[in-house]
């Protein structure tokens, strides 16, 4: 199977090549790509080469595929796998593999597995560690991003409060507080905002910043506040632009309390 890719060899060294796949084992999977999403995390990779933690020190001489959030087709299936998948199937997966401590991960890692490809091959990790995940959905583009949504919903549940006094953890973000997204009017705050109004588990005040009046205009458009609190939920934009005292500022929404939890989608050191 020929396919068509973008590889990294190196710092800034990305190429667009077709080769032919090798052939097929018995514990691989073969695949089409139909959806790939942009992520930060690719532009970090390739910034940095083989000097990122998950990228192979030997790219100059065995290309690695970029790209790791995508979803497709299943196009052949090696006998280890045949009871589980099926070509035909759709499928979407979660890149953060684990396998026996390894920092591999599909995207970084791997020569013949990458979403900026036509045709990959999945190796046997991605299954044994149930990585491979078959999707029943209308479209490609919602199951690439099921990983960047994953790591939102991961963030929400990671966030954890205490009692002064007490060394019990409560898990996830506080039922019915105060959160505030910070430079959030991108893509990941979005994510997170819709999130936040549509989990069960949800904020009573939600204050959405940014400093670009048009993204902040869009994600309006998109969440309303009156359609915001239809789900019990008030939500306030505010470009943080000309506000000389952003934190005197937000504090003023809270009575002087502060928030319960805070998440920034940017990475600003002033807003960290």
């Amino acid at each position: 199977m020929k396919t068509k890719v973008v590889r990294l060899y190196g710092k800034y060294d990305l190429r667009m090549e077709e080769f032919e796949l090798p052939p097929l084992k018995e514990d691989e999977i073969l695949a089409h790509i139909v959806s790939n999403s942009i992520c930060m995390s690719c532009h970090k990779a390739a910034e940095q080469g083989a000097d990122h933690k998950r990228v192979p020190a030997d790219i100059s001489e065995n290309p690695i595929i970029i790209g790791h959030e995508f979803s497709g087709d299943i196009v052949e299936v090696g006998k280890k796998w045949q009871e589980q998948f099926s070509p035909g199937d759709k499928f979407s997966i979660q890149p953060a593999l684990n396998y026996k401590g390894s920092l591999a991960a599909p995207g970084y890692s791997y020569r013949y597995m990458g979403g900026n490809a036509s045709y990959i091959i999945i190796p046997n990790e991605v299954m044994e560690c149930q990585c491979l995940l078959k999707y029943d959905g209308e479209g490609y583009f919602p199951a690439s991003l099921s990983e960047p949504m994953s790591c939102i919903v991961g963030a929400f549940n990671a966030s954890y409060h205490t009692t002064p006094g007490s060394y019990v953890h409560h898990m996830g973000i506080k039922k019915e507080g105060a959160m505030a997204l910070m430079a959030s009017a991108g893509p990941m705050g979005l994510g997170a905002l819709d999130y936040a109004i549509h989990s069960e588990r949800k904020p009573l005040f939600l204050v959405v910043t940014d400093i670009d009046e048009k993204r902040l205009q869009w994600a309006e458009s998109i969440f309303q506040p009156n359609e915001a609190s239809k789900e019990g939920v008030k939500l306030v934009y505010i470009n943080s632009l000309s506000i000389t005292d952003l934190k005197a500022h937000l504090l003023e929404y809270t009575d002087g309390e502060g928030f319960d939890d805070v998440f920034v989608f940017a990475p600003v050191e002033s807003l960290i």
